[in-house]
């Protein structure tokens, strides 16, 4: 497995893959930036251009590590269309059993692939914000930068 950190407007994102596919993308508040090995060069250069606005879907192999269920579920999550949001709920119909919520909702917050596999996408029945393991702020700095009308700042 190789390794890099890039710098993106919401930390840094560590991006963990090999010639199989990229098995992890996190972000933390901290880190250095790191050469990028070969392997991992298009998954940078795609999340880069995700954040620059000149990316809406990924086209990456992928390789993440997780049970059958939460393949399925991450699976599903990548079928939610840039700019829009899914509850937990609506996210458990699509895959068959609405009261699978639970499960759907531990395989989301498991999803090593953050932003690939867009987990932040899922909300609240109610349309509030809930968990996101990078932090709810870095959730909501996602859905704004999605957003065909972002909110603008009065002052």
């Amino acid at each position: 497995m190789e390794q890099c950190t890039i710098k993106t407007p919401i930390g840094f994102a560590k991006i963990i893959g090999s010639i199989n596919g990229v098995s992890k993308v996190t972000l933390s508040k901290e880190g250095t930036i790191t050469p990028i090995p070969s392997t991992l060069k298009q998954a940078a250069t795609q999340l880069q251009d995700y954040f620059s606005g000149s990316r809406t879907a990924f086209s990456l192999k992928l390789n993440p590590k997780g049970t059958v269920f939460q393949k399925k579920v991450w699976t599903k999550l990548q079928s939610i269309p840039y700019g829009k949001t899914l509850s937990y709920l609506e996210l458990s119909k699509q895959l068959g059993d609405a009261k699978a919520i639970r499960a759907v909702a531990n395989a989301n917050a498991k999803n090593p692939l953050w932003i690939v596999v867009p987990c932040h996408r899922i909300i609240g029945s109610d349309g509030s914000l809930t968990g996101y393991a990078g932090g709810l702020h870095r959730k909501q700095w996602l859905l704004n930068h999605e957003s065909p009308n972002p909110q603008q700042s009065l002052f």
